[in-house]
């Protein structure tokens, strides 16, 4: 006979365990279904910005430009798995679309209006899950490393949504970062409200806690089959059978066939991140820093320094690419020289929509699905703002914020 529960959470990442948490506090029966967590996943391997600046899309005027260049020069921030190329056609054909001005602005917005609470909203559930001391307030920078780029630089953008951001000379950025060589930089933009975490895997470990001491139910597996019938949904996979009524997509890079078999046709698909991670008893920087032409950030973390980012597109199955390693390490020492061998690697996969902007809502096919994933780069920072609208749908209630922007249906 099939387990039953009120709501099943398919997801065990950031945004899973949160949707998870705040259901179970709100008085829901609720089962959690993913695979045996191993630590090796993008909530684990993210850069640890809680990036409530972050409000410029992927896709933009200048990148539509410059875009073949940029996907298909190995080297490129951007680039794309040539084997990959056939099967990315539709993705690729509505990024073109999303890099028109009228869209990349449009995405703007919707993306401001996700991120305008994100930071509250991370403190709140830090402190909640015993996790306040992994947040450091400490701002963000964006690093010019000419003159040119600085004098390019124009961020009325991030002004415009709200975004607080200060462009500082050379002097003031090496009283920011002081372990900053002296001859790299020609100054910097400051974001001084942005909030980092120093051990992303240290916070989630706390909030599997919180989920499990708030009586979540876990099914350790993987859901192949969903359907309907006689108002329940019916999930079944490998030693799994399970009914529920109402179920929360949050699988991340892995959504796309479950909203299928939901009935949505989505336009997902998946960014490789990848990152270095080099020992260090102390700090080599004291703030996350992006060099703005290398499309990577360096972010201190307890006992290391973790150079992450970059974008490659090339689906689930391909192995890491050790090209991606190779150049991040290169633009690596070309901002810190002395930086010894990498202690370790790592390959993610996050969920990737042309529009930049995350899927969540009903399924088109009736509420008892709510689609919860794509966050793209923002899957850490926007974890509990989706939580909450979640939870607000699963009871019924219209959230604060216009979803309208995220439904699934969009394309």
């Amino acid at each position: 006979m099939a387990q039953q529960t009120e709501i099943a959470v398919i997801g065990g990442g950031v945004v899973g365990l949160s949707c998870a948490l705040r259901l179970a506090e709100q008085g829901h029966e609720v089962t959690l279904i993913a695979p045996k967590d191993d630590e090796s996943g993008a909530s684990y391997g993210n850069a640890g910005v809680i990036a409530d600046y972050a409000v410029m899309p992927v896709g933009t005027p200048d990148v539509l430009r410059n875009l073949p260049s940029l996907l298909f020069n190995r080297d490129s921030p951007l680039a794309i798995r040539p084997a990959a190329a056939l099967s990315l056609a539709p993705w690729l054909a509505r990024f073109a679309r999303e890099c028109l001005p009228r869209r990349a602005e449009a995405n703007a917005r919707a993306i401001a209006a996700l991120l305008a609470p994100s930071a509250p909203a991370w403190r709140s559930l830090a402190a909640q899950i015993g996790g306040t001391a992994w947040l450091k307030p400490l701002g963000s920078l964006y690093l010019f490393e000419t003159e040119a780029e600085r004098r390019a630089a124009d961020f009325s953008t991030y002004r415009a949504h709200g975004v607080e951001v200060e462009q500082i000379s050379r002097d003031e950025l090496g009283q920011l970062q002081p372990g900053l060589p002296a001859d790299v930089g020609a100054g910097a933009a400051f974001f001084p409200r942005t909030v980092t975490l120093d051990d992303p895997a240290a916070m989630l470990r706390a909030l599997h806690a919180s989920v499990d001491a708030a009586g979540v139910h876990r099914i350790e597996g993987q859901v192949k089959a969903l359907t309907r019938e006689g108002g329940r949904v019916h999930l079944s996979g490998d030693r799994l059978t399970l009914t529920a009524r109402k179920v929360v997509l949050a699988a991340g890079a892995w959504s796309k066939p479950l909203a299928a078999m939901a009935g949505d046709r989505v336009l997902l698909d998946t960014e490789r991140g990848y990152h270095l991670e080099y020992d260090c008893a102390t700090p080599r920087l004291i703030r996350q820093m992006t060099p703005v032409s290398r499309g990577f950030y360096f972010s201190p973390m307890a006992g290391r320094l973790r150079v992450a980012g970059t974008v490659e597109l090339g689906g689930l199955k391909a192995p890491p690419s050790p090209h991606r390693w190779a150049v991040m390490e290169r633009g690596a020492r070309a901002i810190l020289p002395d930086l010894p061998e990498p202690d370790r690697r790592w390959m993610g996969f996050r969920p990737s929509l042309p529009d930049s902007r995350p899927v969540i809502g009903p399924s088109r096919a009736g509420a008892d699905v709510i689609h919860a994933y794509g966050h793209g780069h923002l899957g850490l920072t926007l974890a509990p703002i989706t939580a909450q609208i979640v939870a607000d749908l699963v009871a019924g209630r219209t959230p604060e914020l216009d979803i309208a922007p995220y439904r699934p249906n969009r394309f």
